[in-house]
């Protein structure tokens, strides 16, 4: 499902280049689920980042559901995540003059769902929000607005789920139910599962963990706390 090849990002800061990833080699397995954790800016986000397809390596790589994206241009990778790609952000990314019915809604309107109104209130009842579907962002709780972010990213039923610090900005109870509403919905749709953490419970509840340390990737044992 996907498949890495020496991948490498260097930027420039300051007049000098900066090497954030440095010839990272791995493979997951479709179905699985993965957490990619280690000290902040080890460029773990950097790395799901390129995974997904929204930036552009500096070498390699990246082999995603059997297209190389270091060959594909910017429209042809958005393709592909349209119709492949699921993303949660820390920081939701609503739109905020949109309903969360709306936000639900729009990645199928964007991949011509043929009834994205009735696919979104689905997948908005799932999480436990049909209640709130004519709700705006403001006047959601941070709770409810990434359980919003999970109904829009499951409802287009993605092949691959990405998650960058999911549970970062919620406290620590709110963060363990969208930690289980995770959980559940990637069983039910058997996705392929990539996050990004520091939180040691979601890393524990993912099959493999891999640390980002100085710019390379290692496997460590789920149950493990030292990278955290």
């Amino acid at each position: 499902m996907i498949r890495v090849n020496n991948l490498c990002k260097t930027v420039v800061t300051g007049g000098q280049e900066l090497d954030i990833l440095k010839g990272i080699n791995f493979k997951i397995k479709a179905g699985e689920s993965v957490a990619i954790v280690g000290a902040s800016g080890a460029g773990k986000s950097t790395l799901l980042g390129l995974l997904a397809g929204l930036d552009d390596a500096s070498s390699g790589d990246i082999i995603l559901h059997e297209e190389n994206l270091s060959l594909m241009n910017e429209d042809e990778r958005a393709a592909l995540r349209a119709k492949h790609v699921g993303f949660v952000f820390q920081s939701f990314q609503l739109l905020a003059g949109m309903t969360a019915l709306e936000n639900v809604m729009l990645p199928l309107e964007l991949a011509g769902h043929r009834s994205p109104a009735s696919t979104a209130k689905k997948f908005l009842d799932k999480v436990g929000l049909a209640d709130r579907a004519g709700h705006y962002p403001r006047v959601l709780s941070g709770g409810e607005q990434q359980r919003v972010a999970l109904a829009r990213a499951f409802a287009v039923e993605p092949n691959i789920l990405f998650a960058d610090e999911p549970t970062g900005n919620l406290d620590e109870q709110t963060g363990q139910r969208i930690i289980d509403l995770l959980f559940e919905l990637n069983k039910q749709s058997k996705t392929t599962l990539v996050l990004v953490t520091h939180e040691l419970g979601l890393a524990r509840r993912c099959e493999r963990t891999l640390l980002m340390h100085d710019g390379l990737l290692t496997e460590t044992p789920s149950d493990s706390d030292s990278s955290l």
